[in-house]
């Protein structure tokens, strides 16, 4: 049976037999932290504040260098926290104002406890092994507890009893029992009565969470990497760690406020003249509306960073339309640039002078196939690729386009031509990426490749209009994508399941740092009918994000679509959110503030009551 992670052949399977590090040798106390030297390999333990520790073990010995693209706040960035050290034949203890760490010596186990002396997230006698290409650690599981989070999940709120993997991937059709979608963020919330804490796993490699799938006693953390890095996050309440969580990997920067009124879209609106009819129909039927959006028609043979001369002509004519009439435009960008070396395309000729693109191990280009045919991939991971890709963003920019939606940004890609038969494939684990002071493989950035374009979109509208907030979409990203785009959950259905799947998706982004949240309106794939269209729309007033989008060949999905009484349910409900925004804005400052979610469960407001930790089809708006 394949592993999670090995179904298009990237990993190796796990050899069957494992080293464990065995007893402590020798202790090393530093000033914001300890280091345990084992029989095998090396822990090191960091104190950042009285509720943060970062704990590293290495099999090597050696730790990873930061990378630039790493968390907000790099260790020696926190103010120095004290912290109590306590030394036994058998045990270390270690312990803040506000946590104690209990480490056995022989074999060398960690345990936590609260203020109240009550333990959690404690190494069972398994405790950590590693074989030649994985690490494993084995934590127990309180019967209580509950867990959150995991950034972009689908099924119910809670996750404990499910295995999940981390490694973004294009996810059509996916459902309440898929594992990969288009976020993987590493970050576990678990709760039971009186105690709260986080655990985010550092590491970009493919790993995987088993949350009490294989033994629901036991939680299971594996890794694809050189070592396992993780923080640990005490509460003792949720809003308490995500406040610690999002002070270490960003926060959500305070929105303009167009971006919080409905939004439309759709697959596509196939020329100028297309657009302006429907902003016409918003303000004739007066359905309040912000933002319509450009999908990839717009393009000259889905080219990016052009424009179609036949069906979008003037494009700034066609902006400054829309702005008149009292709407901004997002326009779609995805990462792959057309292999195009017989035409005048200047994003593909410069990317390929200055070596911007993707090669394989052995330093030809790689190429995958997407919506252009033939295409090459930046290497995101690259400081220069960034500010290159963000400055071409001008050619939007200057004709008035207001945002940026980045797509297909897993990255998406085919081994053949779109509609040839092909298959969704992965860029190779071993293509080298990075800048030079920082080589390394795709295996190590893969799952950031989303976050690394929406940073490029993010600072190059910062750079290109530094009056204005950004606004970015992203379809994909890791841990702290929040800092760069706001987030919608993909290609969902237009079904009563996904409807009903949309409100625990949310949730547990919100739960994963990311506020600033929605899901297609009426659902992207497939025909809503009139009642699910209708029901949708009133609780997509709720989403952060508000945005309606549907699929190419599906049939209209404007408000006004299904009939006068739709339309005017839809009416209503939009005008609902309208007259929310000065709390919503005020819900977004609190959000950039503390990390908090703007669409809550129950459980973040009554940490202390179970009956609420099974709830997933009722929230709170902040």
């Amino acid at each position: 049976m394949l592993e999670p992670g090995e179904i298009f052949g990237q990993f190796p399977a796990r050899p069957p037999q494992r080293q464990t590090c065995g007893s402590l040798q020798e202790l090393q106390i530093h000033p914001r932290g300890i280091q345990l030297l084992c029989r095998q390999g090396c822990w090191s333990v960091q104190v950042l504040t009285p509720r943060l520790l970062r704990l590293r073990f290495s099999p090597s010995g050696e730790f990873l260098p930061r990378r630039s693209w790493d968390v907000a706040l790099a260790d020696e960035e926190w103010p120095p926290a004290f912290f109590e050290l306590q030394e036994s034949p058998t045990q270390v203890h270690l312990a803040t104002s506000q946590v104690q760490l209990q480490i056995d010596r022989d074999p060398l186990r960690f345990s936590f406890r609260d203020p109240q002396g009550q333990v959690f997230c404690a190494d069972l006698p398994a405790g950590l092994s590693w074989g030649s290409d994985d690490i494993r650690l084995v934590k127990s599981l309180h019967p209580a507890e509950r867990i959150y989070g995991l950034g972009e999940r689908a099924g119910l709120l809670n996750k404990r009893g499910r295995r999940y993997s981390h490694w973004t991937r294009d996810c059509w059709g996916y459902d309440a029992q898929s594992d990969n979608l288009y976020l993987a963020i590493p970050f576990a919330l678990v709760l039971r009565p009186g105690l709260s804490y986080g655990l985010f796993l550092h590491c970009t490699h493919w790993s995987q969470f088993d949350l009490g799938q294989a033994d629901p006693k036991q939680w299971a953390i594996e890794v694809r990497a050189p070592e396992l890095d993780y923080y640990l996050i005490y509460g003792p309440t949720p809003a308490l760690v995500l406040q610690t969580y999002t002070q270490l990997t960003g926060r959500t920067p305070l929105p303009p406020l167009w971006a919080l009124g409905y939004q439309q879209c759709r697959w596509s609106y196939a020329s100028a003249a297309q657009v302006l009819a429907v902003a016409k129909q918003f303000r004739q039927r007066q359905i309040p509306c912000d933002a319509i959006y450009l999908d990839i028609d717009y393009m000259r043979g889905y080219r990016v960073f052009t424009w179609d001369p036949r069906r979008f002509p003037e494009p700034a004519q066609l902006m400054a339309q829309l702005h008149e009439a009292g709407f901004r435009g997002v326009a779609i960008v995805d990462p792959g640039v057309k292999f195009d070396p017989e035409a005048d395309y200047a994003v593909f000729d410069e990317g390929l002078a200055q070596d911007f693109f993707i090669r394989r191990a052995d330093g030809h280009l790689f190429h995958g196939y997407v919506w252009p045919g033939k295409v090459l991939f930046p290497d995101f991971s690259c400081p220069e690729v960034r500010r290159w890709w963000g400055s071409w963003q001008r050619v939007l920019t200057q004709a008035g386009v207001d945002g940026i939606w980045n797509d297909m940004n897993e990255p998406a890609l085919n081994d053949r031509p779109f509609g040839d038969g092909g298959q969704i494939v992965d860029i190779p684990p071993d293509a080298p990426q990075g800048p030079p002071e920082e080589r390394t493989t795709h295996a190590e950035v893969h799952n950031l490749y989303g976050l690394l374009m929406a940073r490029a979109s993010r600072e190059g509208l910062e750079q290109l209009n530094p009056a204005r907030r950004p606004f970015v979409l992203t379809r994909s990203g890791f841990a702290g994508i929040q800092r760069w785009a706001a987030v919608w959950t993909g290609d969902n259905q237009s079904s009563w399941e996904h409807l009903e799947m949309s409100l625990p998706m949310l949730l547990n982004l919100g739960l994963s740092g990311v506020s600033f949240v929605g899901a297609d309106i009426g659902g992207f794939g497939g025909n809503a009918t009139p009642e699910l269209f209708a029901r949708w729309m009133q609780m997509g007033i709720l989403y952060p994000l508000m945005r309606g989008h549907s699929a190419l060949g599906t049939r209209p999905h404007e408000p006004w679509s299904f009939g006068l009484e739709v339309e005017t349910i839809c009416r209503q409900a939009i005008q609902l959110r309208y007259q929310l925004l000065p709390y919503l804005y005020s819900l977004f400052w609190e959000s950039s503030q503390t990390g908090s979610p703007i669409l809550r469960p129950l459980l973040y407001e009554f940490p202390d009551d179970p009956q609420t930790y099974e709830i997933s089809d009722q929230a709170l708006l902040g």
